[in-house]
């Protein structure tokens, strides 16, 4: 089990070191706990991994590990990441437009806590809890008779928001590092101390930053989700990388990358 940064979400460096210390340790699979994860990590770094014949288990730490009643309960869980399906739809008539639609998402995510919460009721309480995918909620009427009411029917009932970037890899992030210009005391990749000549040095830090296009959510005056873009248009023709970003109705960020090609 690795756990991730802090103040960090998990990203391609952070997983290839892992993939480098099961190799040393002969080690056929690890969980990595973080509390975000890099959008895109998944799931090519769990293939990737998989090709080096290590198995991976991405997992969400929940914000119930600062609340001290939860934990004494037991209903501390480690959410699996989810998948989210995207296809895209072009314009019969327009080679150079199309349209993206969100076509499934499949939740992973176990709770685990079912038996706890009942027995933890009490008459006229009720409580939400999440098992094999979906979300239940349990309630204990006046005369102690617990009831169960799914709240998830369809995978369109999880999606709370989606947005999408239609040419993600055309914007690199770039960080700026500060480089040490010679004053002893001043080491490579530290602050600078005072005085000191520093010149900064602009680096890739291997991924991309996604720019919302086109988003869709739901309200509470508002309940309906649109699930196929507007139709986009392209002004030159090539192959794009189209990201789909979603954020389910527990607050957790998925995104699928979507090749297509234009013209």
């Amino acid at each position: 089990m690795v756990v991730g940064p802090i103040n960090l979400p998990v990203g391609r460096l952070f997983v290839e070191e892992v993939i480098t210390e099961c190799r040393k340790r002969s080690a056929s699979r690890a969980d990595i706990l973080a509390f975000e994860f890099e959008m895109g990590l998944v799931p090519a770094a769990l293939d990737e991994a998989k090709g080096k014949g290590i198995d991976l288990a991405p997992k969400y730490i929940p914000a119930e590990v600062f609340d001290k009643r939860a934990v004494d309960r037991g209903q501390v869980v480690f959410h699996d990441i989810s998948f989210i399906e995207a296809a895209p739809r072009y314009a019969k008539k327009d080679k150079f437009t199309l349209s993206v639609e969100l076509t499934d998402f499949s939740a992973y995510y176990t709770q685990g806590a079912m038996d706890v919460a009942i027995a933890s009721l009490k008459e006229g309480e009720n409580e939400v809890v999440c098992e094999q995918g979906q979300l239940i909620k349990v309630s204990r009427d006046k005369q102690g008779v617990t009831t169960r009411e799914r709240l998830t029917r369809h995978w369109t009932d999880w999606v709370d928001y989606w947005a999408v970037d239609f040419d993600y890899m055309a914007r690199k992030e770039i960080i700026k590092i500060a480089r040490d210009m010679g004053v002893e005391g001043n080491l490579p990749g530290m602050p600078p101390v005072q005085g000191s000549l520093v010149e900064y040095e602009e680096r890739w830090t291997g991924g991309y930053i996604f720019e919302n296009e086109w988003q869709s959510f739901r309200t509470r005056q508002d309940r309906k989700l649109e699930l196929t873009t507007a139709p986009h248009t392209y002004t030159k023709p090539g192959r794009y990388t189209v990201a789909v970003k979603m954020i389910d109705i527990l607050g957790n960020d998925t995104m699928t990358l979507v090749p297509v090609t234009i013209g």
